[in-house]
């Protein structure tokens, strides 16, 4: 069993949704509470989750309506929970996000993939009805909430930001796993790279990760060099592999972990070898087989507990 999440205030009306242990489908989110109304960052990966964090922003606001909300990217863990919010709330994301969650297929049917599998609570996806390209600045009343995408694929191809200057709090969504093993499958691995240096340069005094516990702003350049290792070893593990015509699979079996090694979710190895494969090949990554291959890595489907 996981611990129970939590609902931190982290400046006057700024909350972060927190879920350990940050493995599968289990992400973190947030709020900005202003002006009498919400700005949502994310939901979860099921009904049920949902409902205990908007539950928990209801009785922190007063029940102070959710006129807006935003997914930093389309993974369902995300954005699933779009489905529960309020008919009155406005979805906001990257135009690629948007695309990506109307061609979402893992909700309607759920590969085996995952042990347990989710019981997701939810019959449809519910995609953002407004886009933007580079940068849209939402407000809870007054108060700003920048939303940046880095201008390329890094996480995947939509990723975007949420970022309060005014306090300095910085929600990464998925460009930043706290001790968790990052994932890149859906985006590109020299895009992650580059956003490492992105992200240093908002110097933020808190920054919310889309998984794993809250990082102070002192701590945030170590954490992004864990980020940096872990991307370059992925990349020299897929250099390696490919000059001794190793699959992703097997080139994922021939390498210890290091100091990753005692990381959850250390199959993601072999998605991230699919994707540095894939990048270096032009092509995308064969998603199926991917997965497929990552069970395999972990000698059964992958420990969910969402």
């Amino acid at each position: 069993m996981t611990a129970e999440p939590q609902l931190q205030e982290l400046a006057p009306g700024v909350h972060a949704w927190i879920q350990p242990d940050g493995t599968w489908w289990i992400n973190n989110a947030g709020a900005v509470h202003s002006g009498g109304e919400v700005v949502l960052i994310d939901t979860c990966a099921t009904a049920r989750r949902t409902k205990l964090f908007l539950d928990a922003l209801d009785a922190a606001t007063g029940g102070a309506p959710i006129r807006l909300a935003v997914n930093t990217h389309l993974h369902g863990d995300h954005v699933y929970g779009n489905a529960l919010l309020p008919g009155s709330t406005t979805i906001v994301a990257h135009e690629h996000t948007r695309q990506g969650i109307q061609q979402d297929f893992i909700l309607a049917n759920t590969p085996p993939a995952w042990s347990p599998t989710p019981d997701w609570g939810v019959d449809a996806v519910r995609a953002p009805t407004i886009s933007f390209r580079d940068e849209i600045t939402l407000y809870a009343g007054a108060k700003p909430v920048v939303v940046r995408h880095p201008g390329y694929a890094a996480h995947t191809v939509g990723d975007a930001v949420a970022w309060l200057p005014e306090e300095r709090v910085l929600f990464t969504g998925d460009l930043v796993f706290h001790r968790v093993t990052p994932m890149i499958a859906m985006g590109s691995l020299d895009g992650a790279l580059r956003s490492l240096d992105w992200l240093a340069a908002f110097e933020p005094a808190v920054v919310v990760p889309g998984h794993g516990p809250l990082v102070a702003g002192a701590d945030f350049a170590g954490v992004l060099a864990a980020h940096r290792r872990y991307y370059e070893f992925v990349r020299d593990t897929a250099v390696i592999g490919r000059e001794k015509g190793w699959t992703p699979l097997e080139a994922a079996r021939e390498t210890g972990l290091g100091e990753f090694a005692d990381l959850p979710d250390a199959e993601r190895l072999v998605l991230n070898l699919h994707r540095a494969y894939a990048d270096a090949d032009g092509v995308d990554v064969n998603v199926a087989a991917a997965l497929g291959d990552a069970i395999a890595f972990n000698g059964g489907p992958l420990a969910c507990s969402v």
